[in-house]
């Protein structure tokens, strides 16, 4: 496999894992940001995007909907990347 391949099937993985993550409501979070971004993703913001998928679904879910504060081990850049996404969804 070259690194494209190994790129594609990386990709290909966050993309399902966006769409199953347990509970539907970040299902619907995630999924859609996944699908329109992570094409023209490099490596470094895959491990950010994969970092976010690696935090429980209770706790993100909080943080997207603003009720509580991410921790500070939490990529809040990025983090405010997929809620701004997500709201320019429900805006839509």
């Amino acid at each position: 496999m070259t690194a494209g391949e190994d790129i594609a099937v990386r990709r290909k993985k966050l993309r399902y894992r966006a769409w199953h993550r347990g509970t539907k409501e970040m299902d619907l979070i995630l999924g859609p940001y996944a699908d329109a971004h992570t094409e023209g993703m490099d490596e470094r913001n895959l491990d950010r995007l994969e970092a976010l998928m690696n935090e429980e679904d209770p706790p993100l879910l909080k943080w997207v909907m603003g009720q509580e504060e991410p921790p500070a081990n939490v990529d809040r850049d990025f983090l405010a990347e997929v809620i701004a996404d997500h709201q320019a969804r429900l805006a839509k």
